[in-house]
């Protein structure tokens, strides 16, 4: 039985990765040409705010109760919307220092070790 549960799980997981619309933008986003994204890509939370705000107000408003389900999956995506900005950042920071350090590696294997030892009397 926890065999079945964790083949299911992993399943459910699979697809949402592979097929829902904000799962594949944050895959985009944690490429290293998409980091300078993740900031701009804050700004679809309003839009995933926005729903979830409508759609509790038809729910109070004696609406279908399956409506709670899209309340959820909304407000859950405005959070990753607005977690994958500042997450982005530190990517993108680490990338370049990690780009910046193999330049400078490279820069200082190209230079001879008697030039950089020679005094200049």
């Amino acid at each position: 039985m926890i065999r079945l549960l964790w083949t299911a799980s992993a399943e459910v997981r699979y697809f949402l990765r592979r097929y829902m619309p904000s799962n594949i933008l944050l895959d985009l986003i944690r490429t290293r040409k998409g980091l300078k994204w993740g900031v701009p890509a804050m700004l679809l939370a309003g839009p995933y705010l926005a729903i979830a705000f409508w759609c509790t107000t038809l729910i109070e408003n004696r609406g279908p109760g399956w409506l709670h389900i899209v309340v959820l999956v909304c407000l859950w995506n405005a959070l990753k919307m607005m977690a994958i900005g500042p997450v982005s950042v530190v990517l993108l920071v680490r990338a370049r220092a990690r780009e910046y350090r193999a330049q400078r590696q490279e820069l200082s294997e190209d230079v001879p070790l008697g030039e950089l030892t020679r005094s200049s009397r």
